[in-house]
Order: structure tokens, then C-alpha cells, then sequence
């Protein structure tokens, strides 16, 4: 799978779980099921039924501060999402300027990952970095 659209997808699944808790909610859910009744119409209903649960175990999580069933509710709507781009590609930027309208911070929002073993050293930047070792 393309890299670009492994973080877009994370990026989209994140963005989706946070905004499951806020007032932008209502716009996103109707706009998340209009693209699929336009790209998968057979699974629309299932993805709105699970929109729908979703926003409420986010709810009882955040009430909860249970972290875990967050990052896992984010893993499950990354993997939704990835199906669906792999499946209709061109949905892509569909996906990317509906989760910019309700969250214009996320059209600047970077996502770093790092994974070092080992010996091995990882350094990540938004920005500018110096690193000066001897």
C-alpha cells in the first residue's frame, strides 16, 4: 500500500474519532454516509449503524479516560477508511476535503511515527533540527 495513504488514512481515521466528540459531529457523520452511499451503497447502512455506535463508545471513553479504547476505536475507522480508498481511490481527496471542512487544523495537522531497535536512534522535526553529536 502506497505510504501516503497509509498516514492519510490514519490521519482521516484519527481526526474522525476526535471529531465523534464534538459539535461538528452531525455534519461529519452525514457527509462520511453520503460518500459511501455514492462509492459502496450496500455497505452504507452498516458504516452509519457503525458511525452511530462508534460516537457513542468515544463518548463513554472519554468520560471513562480510556486511552485504549480510543486509540482502538482509531485503528478500527483507519481500517475502514483504508477499504474503502483502496477500493475507490479517487475517493480520496472526497475524504480529505469533508474532514477539512469540519476541521480546517487538520489540512496542517502532521503525523510522525518512529520505530527504533537496537542501537538504532530515530529523530523526528516538524521543523528545523541541529543535532550535533561527538
Amino acid at each position: 500500500m502506497d505510504p501516503e495513504l497509509t498516514s492519510f488514512t490514519q490521519t482521516a481515521g484519527t481526526t474522525l474519532v476526535t471529531l465523534m466528540a464534538t459539535e461538528a459531529w452531525q455534519h461529519t457523520r452525514d457527509g462520511l454516509t453520503r460518500l459511501w452511499q455514492r462509492l459502496q451503497p450496500d455497505r452504507a447502512r452498516i458504516v452509519s449503524d457503525e458511525l452511530d455506535a462508534s460516537r457513542e463508545e468515544v463518548l463513554r471513553a472519554r468520560s471513562a479516560a480510556d486511552q485504549e479504547m480510543l486509540s482502538e476505536l482509531c485503528l478500527q475507522w483507519q481500517g475502514y477508511l483504508r477499504r474503502l480508498l483502496l477500493a475507490q481511490p479517487e475517493a480520496v481527496e472526497d475524504l480529505r476535503r469533508l474532514l477539512d471542512d469540519v476541521d480546517p487544523e487538520a489540512a496542517a495537522r502532521i503525523t510522525q511515527h518512529g520505530t527504533a531497535s537496537g542501537r538504532a536512534r530515530v529523530y523526528q522535526a516538524g521543523r528545523d533540527m541541529h543535532i550535533n553529536e561527538r
